[in-house]
């Protein structure tokens, strides 16, 4: 339904600031007789799930942390209130990002995305990039971290291919211009890969389904899955092989051996992905309660961060963990609506990349949790731990509502 709303707007002219202008004249001033009024549309229900997550979020993450923030700093509510201030800056951020007109991102995609290459590029090869857990993600000075660079790297990427997709909107059916469109975007794509291998994945299929959705001729985009799924099954079945060719980086291939068989890293890298298996299976249908979580108490490593849907399941069960599914559901369909009824093509391909994050981020999250792929280190959108993760999803939230609240309908 995205698909043929999104695709009709081809054949109409481009909206733009102008005709937003001329629009809202008209609405101030309609013509005499005229009996339906047009009238401004804000998405509430979008609000209302975005409210609703982030504040199950902080029960979440407090829920899960207050053990081990005990034990580290003796403040159970350490990681709470650190989360609690990040919701705060992320909920003005959202609120002043809704207030401008999404037409002004697009004059500053090019800037981001060469200021998002500017970013990996120090954070990857410069003394600005701060190495944690072995790895180089954050952007910094000296020992202090100020965030995940990855994060504002998905925001660049979702803005510069709505404006691309909307720039060669009448050819971007040629396979040619496509694969134009994704070298572009390759090289921010591999930066990020090279330290963060779960966030890059995230990237690259924001691009593919914004394209996809983009394209009238969807037969190359199955193909490509059809690709996707054989190699991942390749990788499956030779995958010993595959480690002996040494063709991976050791963390990687430590990580597809604890996907294997999790129970021969037991005590090493397979102790997150048994011990949140421990904490699934133990939460049954509605889980012990509340605060009730025993794996929380240090036997799942971070259990606030990426492996928090595993607490969700034990605490709430298998009842709590359907709901939050289906909140987030309900969100994806209410960006479907918005970009169906958006006024043009820019804001449509600009909710569709952000739809594309939450979702790719969301199936990916529990995918790790429940070890269906291996361990990539994914947060849960709203409500695992971290700060510059919600930072940076809230300012999407806010271009989304920005779009919503471009809507026009009769009464």
């Amino acid at each position: 339904m995205a698909g043929r709303n999104i695709e009709r707007q081809y054949a109409e002219n481009r909206y733009t600031e102008e005709d937003g202008e001329r629009n809202r004249s008209l609405e101030e001033k309609p013509e005499t007789g005229q009996k339906k009024k047009r009238q401004r549309y804000f998405d509430y229900s979008l609000l209302a799930v975005i409210i609703f997550l982030c504040c199950f979020g902080l029960v979440m993450v407090y829920s899960s942390s207050s053990y081990a923030a005990q034990i580290k700093s003796g403040d159970s509510l350490f990681y709470l209130k650190k989360q609690g201030v990040a919701l705060l800056i992320g909920f003005g951020c959202m609120f002043l990002v809704s207030k401008i007109d999404y037409h002004r991102y697009a004059k500053v995609a090019v800037f981001g995305y060469i200021l998002a290459l500017v970013l990996m590029i120090l954070v990857n090869y410069t003394p600005l990039g701060i190495e944690y857990n072995g790895k180089k993600r954050w952007f910094g000075f000296g020992n202090t971290s100020l965030f995940q660079a990855a994060e504002a790297v998905k925001v660049a990427v979702i803005l510069s291919m709505a404006s691309l997709v909307t720039r060669f909107s009448k050819k971007i059916d040629l396979w040619r211009l496509q694969l134009l469109l994704v070298v572009l975007q390759a090289p921010l794509i591999f930066l990020v890969t090279d330290n963060n291998l779960s966030s890059g994945i995230i990237l690259l299929g924001i691009v593919f389904l914004m394209l996809f959705v983009a394209s009238r001729k969807k037969l190359r985009f199955f193909m490509a899955v059809a690709l996707v799924a054989g190699l991942a099954a390749f990788v499956t079945v030779f995958s010993d092989q595959i480690i002996e060719w040494n063709i991976l980086k050791d963390y990687q291939m430590e990580r597809i051996l604890v996907w294997k068989d999790p129970t021969a890293f037991a005590l090493d890298g397979g102790m997150q992905v048994l011990q949140g298996l421990y904490a699934i299976g133990s939460g049954g249908l509605f889980g012990k309660g509340l605060g009730e979580s025993m794996q929380k108490l240090g036997f799942v490593p971070e259990a606030q961060n990426d492996m928090v849907f595993s607490i969700i399941c034990e605490e709430l069960g298998l009842f709590g963990a359907v709901c939050v599914i289906l909140l987030f559901l309900f969100m994806i369909w209410r960006f479907v609506v918005i970009a169906n009824n958006a006024p043009d093509l820019f804001g449509a391909m600009l909710v569709v990349g952000i739809m594309s994050h939450i979702a790719l981020q969301v199936i990916l999250n529990i995918a790790v949790v429940t070890n269906t792929i291996p361990n990539t280190g994914i947060t849960l959108p709203f409500i695992s731990y971290g700060g510059t993760s919600v930072v940076f999803l809230m300012m999407e939230m806010g271009a989304a509502l920005s779009v919503s609240a471009s809507i026009r309908y009769e009464r």
